[in-house]
C-alpha cells in the first residue's frame, strides 16, 4: 500500500481499487450479502404481490394457516417485541388481513388470524417464496443442496453457539 497526501496533511494508506476489504471476503459477509439481496427481492415481491410491507409478510406469513395466536406468541414468532409489531397489526386489520379476538379462555388476551383476505395474501406469498428458492436452487444438484443444507446447519448451530458465548458476562 502507498501513502497518500491528505487534506490535512496527514498521510493515509492508499487502498486499491481491485483489492477487496477484507471483511468482504469472510464467509460471514458473504452470507449477510446474500440474504439481504434476498430479502430485498422478496419484500419487492410480496410489496407486489400483496401490498405488503416487509414486517407486515413477516406477520402474515408467520400466521399462515393456523389457529389464531397471541400478539405475545407472534411477537415471539417474527422475532419482535409486541410494540414493534402494535402498527403493523393495526394496518392489517385496517385493510381487513387480520382479525382481533379476545382469548375465551383468557378474556384479557388479544388472539389474531388470518381472514380470507389474509389467507390469499399469505397463499401469495408462499407461492412467491416457493419461485424465488426454485430459482435460487436450479443450478444446484440434488448432492449439492442436500451438502449446502448440512452445512447451513452445521453453520447455525456454531453461530448459536457464538452468540450464547457473547451474552455470558465476561
Amino acid at each position: 500500500m502507498n501513502q497518500t497526501p491528505s487534506r490535512d496533511g496527514w498521510t493515509a494508506p492508499e487502498v486499491q481499487a481491485s483489492e477487496p476489504a477484507p471483511i468482504t471476503v469472510m464467509l460471514s459477509s458473504r452470507l449477510m450479502v446474500l440474504a439481504n439481496l434476498l430479502k430485498r427481492g422478496a419484500i419487492l415481491r410480496y410489496k407486489r404481490l400483496a401490498g405488503l410491507s416487509s414486517v407486515e409478510f413477516g406477520l402474515v406469513a408467520s400466521l399462515g394457516r393456523r389457529p389464531p395466536m397471541s400478539v405475545a406468541r407472534l411477537a415471539e414468532a417474527v422475532g419482535q417485541d409486541k410494540g414493534q409489531i402494535s402498527r403493523a397489526l393495526a394496518e392489517l386489520v385496517s385493510r381487513k388481513l387480520i382479525a382481533k379476538s379476545a382469548n375465551p379462555k383468557d378474556s384479557r388476551e388479544v388472539l389474531v388470524s388470518l381472514t380470507s383476505a389474509g389467507l390469499a395474501a399469505h397463499d401469495a406469498i408462499v407461492a412467491g417464496a416457493q419461485e424465488r428458492n426454485r430459482l435460487l436452487l436450479e443450478h444446484l444438484s440434488k448432492q449439492e443442496f442436500e451438502t449446502l443444507l448440512a452445512q447451513i446447519d452445521r453453520l447455525t448451530a456454531t453461530a448459536e453457539k457464538m452468540l450464547e458465548a457473547e451474552k455470558a458476562p465476561r
